[in-house]
């Protein structure tokens, strides 16, 4: 099982979180490091990991004990901006993405894992990019798809994500709702080897206190709960979104969807910022991704933290196995 990487933009925190938690051994040493082999290197050198790297433009050229990377020649070392907005950067951070998912698709990488790019350097050279999840969802060629962020203290799935806060409330429609309740619970389902129990927060405040603040618990979500409890999920909502959290850290349910993307992020952000994982859900790959950003302030600097990095490889490699056995059955 070789679960694919990517460098993330060259000039943030991607490529040292790579060569430190391989250093100290916190993920397994057989994955490839899809970006440039350059950058990789003047990071090696500048902060003195020392790790063993090796440049390959075939997996068959793989070497075990080192860090094999998929160099695409995209960037050299004189093209690296430290802490910087670039377009060169920016490109290239799609461009590893890109690659990444089509080996995917082929079989050749079982799991991806994704570091952070930096939205305003994509969009320095692709106008309309919103994200990862969307852009990989694209590349797949898939609109069912959803985000879900997995923490040891609270997972989250979103009904809506990268749109204005003016468009969710038209956004929440039954249908999407069932269908992000059922990706949630089967990811669910198979990271823990048991039905979840799940829980569905309102949108509006105390989940709309019977229309008094608006309609979109009654006319849309309790309908969705009252449909997927019908296809044997174990689901309680419309609930409060002021309480849900809590009860969900306090282990009354294993996930809860919530209805947009500040909901959901904001309550797993502040109690585990450094531990959440970015999963895709409902794509034909597996892609699992950091939950922080690419943090220019600190990069280069070797003070990156790598647990959210670890977690999204150890999250890629559960749902690749089980995903694998699923379909040898």
């Amino acid at each position: 099982m070789l679960i694919g990487v990517t460098m993330g933009d060259p000039n943030g925190i991607g490529p040292e979180i790579i060569l430190n938690s391989f250093q100290k051994g916190e993920v397994r040493k057989d994955l490839v490091v899809i970006g440039d082999y350059q950058v990789m290197d003047f990071c090696n050198r500048l902060l003195q990991y020392q790790v063993p790297l090796n440049r390959i433009v075939d997996l068959d050229q793989k070497e075990e004990g080192k860090l094999n990377v998929f160099d695409l020649g995209l960037l050299g070392e004189k093209d690296i901006e430290i802490g910087k907005v670039s377009s060169k950067a920016g490109f290239a951070a799609k461009k590893y993405v890109e690659y990444a998912v089509s080996m995917a698709l082929d079989g050749k990488i079982s799991a991806l894992v994704t570091l952070p790019v930096n939205k305003k350097a994509v969009r320095l050279t692709d106008p309309h990019f919103t994200g990862h999840t969307e852009f990989i969802a694209q590349l797949c060629s898939q609109s069912s798809y959803a985000m879900m962020l997995v923490s040891e203290k609270l997972t989250v799935a979103h009904v809506t994500t990268h749109i204005p806060l003016s468009q969710v409330a038209k956004s929440i429609d039954q249908g999407r709702i069932v269908e992000v309740i059922n990706l949630a619970g089967e990811a669910i389902q198979m990271l823990l080897g048991r039905k979840p129990k799940i829980a569905v927060s309102g949108l509006n405040p105390h989940a709309g206190e019977d229309g008094a603040f608006g309609r979109e618990e009654i006319e849309e979500i309790a309908p969705a709960v009252k449909e997927a409890r019908n296809q044997g999920w174990e689901v309680e909502g419309p609930l409060s979104p002021d309480t849900v959290f809590l009860k969900a850290y306090r282990g009354e349910y294993d996930v809860v969807v919530a209805m947009y993307h500040d909901q959901g992020h904001i309550p797993v952000k502040l109690l585990d910022f450094e531990g959440g994982v970015n999963v895709t859900l409902g794509l034909k790959v597996v892609r699992t991704s950091v939950d922080h950003g690419t943090a220019f302030d600190i990069a280069y600097k070797g003070v990156a933290n790598t647990k959210s990095f670890v977690q999204a490889f150890s999250v890629a490699e559960k749902l690749s196995k089980q995903k694998g056995r699923a379909q040898d059955r």
